[in-house]
């Protein structure tokens, strides 16, 4: 058994012969258009289309968050010093840090082996920026070159991460290392 509501919509003749409606439609569509290429060939500025990616749209903001950036220190190291903290502020759980032990470093104990953001998850929101205590992780405003289009290989991994310029502008700058190290890196 059907319901029957007391403000049940009716249809009247009009909406009945629907061609009616579609030719309106056609002709508010139509109207968009022909507007548009009249702004286009009297060289005005109509519609806005923007040629990705050599061109960037006007209305982005200048403060838009896409890519994810890592900062190196004076020595090329990552800035990281791999507290975790990014990954456990973001809401998504986009990224994952493994660590290894650099004891030659006093200053810098740990440091990241692996360091990925998962793009398929990651909900670009920028809290991973505001709890980084070390001023690592940064984002730019361009759109994040993605490796592939499958949802498996959606990673920023560290080394897609590293390809800024200038890349030695960190906010908290460091020693450099001691001499004695130095020359044990070597």
């Amino acid at each position: 058994m059907k319901r029957d509501y007391w403000n049940k919509p009716t249809m009247g003749l009009w909406e009945r012969l629907y061609i009616f409606e579609v030719i309106r439609g056609l002709g508010i569509t139509g109207g968009v258009f022909f507007n548009n290429m009249w702004k286009w060939a009297t060289g005005r500025r109509g519609a806005l289309t923007a040629c990705y990616p050599e061109e960037i749209r006007s209305d982005y903001s200048p403060a838009n968050r896409g890519r994810h950036l890592l900062t190196q220190r004076a020595g090329g190291g990552v800035q990281c010093v791999s507290c975790h903290m990014c990954a456990t502020v973001c809401p998504a759980y986009a990224i994952e840090i493994l660590s290894t032990a650099n004891f030659d470093d006093p200053a810098h104990p740990k440091s990241p082996e692996r360091f990925e953001i998962d793009y398929s998850r990651c909900i670009f929101c920028g809290f991973c920026v505001e709890a980084c205590p070390e001023d690592a992780l940064r984002m730019a405003s361009e759109v994040p070159d993605f490796p592939a289009f499958d949802r498996d290989n959606l990673r920023g991994r560290q080394d897609l991460l590293l390809h800024w310029r200038p890349m030695h502008d960190p906010a908290k700058p460091y020693p450099d290392a001691p001499k004695a190290a130095r020359e044990v890196q070597r």
